[in-house]
């Protein structure tokens, strides 16, 4: 019999398979209801690690101390981009700027949250829609997943190149930008580090797979790295990326969170989220950004 527990890790591990990988639903499916026992409890097992839009509002779209809006700007060779902004209203005369990368469904309610988190803590922040090239993140998730797989990765990171120049020159703000991604958007913020030099001037990446150790000498940005304990997958490319960028001489901050899964800061996955790695590794997030976008 296996305690709940270690059903939860396993189907955890099926999951990440699933969204991380090849294997497509039928397959995953049938995985899944092997491991629960039946269809029904397979479909309730899935439901507690997927996300759930609605319980991605920390601070509501409507906050009275935030504006919000779309905005559009363009990318590498002219593509268009867009991407939701969030704007504290009382902040410095010109704040420093955050981009929020998402993870591989694209920009989901939750992406959309951390930015509003973001501008409460007194940034204005920016959750980049990378599907914008391709017409945008659509409704269904498994199609956002194909999308995102199907991205020219070198052209996906020209574009947040792209963006951290548009809101380094923007006149209204300080000209320090710091980028932070979850998951895929973990990945991308690592990439942004290599690719933007000391423009972006802080990088915080959340359980994000690392660019090649060679590439470490190129990084201008501090970053902050934060690995949930049990993601095998991504944290096997960890240290050699991290004594990459020690041998550099970069500005780095690493942080572990023991017994945590991927994606242990999205709340809006009830299985995956841990609220206390959550909270501290947010802390020291929004510390960090104070620190290196001063």
């Amino acid at each position: 019999m296996i305690d709940e527990n270690e059903l939860k890790a396993r189907a955890i591990a099926l999951h990440d398979r699933f969204t991380h990988g090849t294997q497509d639903r039928r397959a995953f499916m049938a995985d899944m209801t092997r491991l629960a026992g039946s269809a029904t409890a397979a479909q309730v097992l899935i439901a507690s690690i997927a996300a759930s839009p609605a319980a991605a509002t920390v601070i509501a779209e409507d906050d009275k101390r935030l504006n919000t809006k779309m905005v559009h700007w363009k990318g590498a060779d002219d593509r268009q981009l867009f991407g939701y902004m969030a704007i504290p209203k009382k902040h410095a005369k010109k704040p420093a700027a955050v981009i929020v990368v998402h993870e591989n469904r694209g920009l989901q309610p939750y992406t959309k949250d951390v930015a509003r988190r973001l501008a409460v803590a007194g940034f204005v922040g920016l959750a980049v829609d990378f599907l914008a090239p391709v017409g945008g993140t659509p409704a269904d998730e498994d199609k956002a997943r194909q999308m995102i797989g199907a991205l020219d990765l070198s052209a996906a990171t020209a574009d947040g190149v792209a963006t951290v120049n548009f809101l380094a020159a923007d006149k209204l703000l300080k000209g320090k930008v710091g980028v932070v991604g979850f998951c895929w958007g973990g990945a991308m913020a690592n990439r942004l580090a290599v690719a933007s030099g000391p423009t972006l001037a802080a990088a915080c990446a959340y359980y994000g797979p690392p660019p090649p150790p060679s590439e470490a000498a190129k990084v201008r940005s501090a970053l902050m790295l934060h690995y949930a304990g049990t993601d095998d997958r991504v944290n096997a490319g960890a240290t050699p990326w991290v004594d990459a960028l020690n041998a550099a001489k970069a500005d780095v901050q690493r942080f572990d969170y023991p017994g945590t899964q991927h994606a242990f800061h999205n709340d809006s996955s009830a299985a995956r989220y841990n609220a206390e790695a959550a909270a501290l590794s947010w802390d020291r997030t929004i510390a960090f950004f104070r620190q290196k976008l001063a």
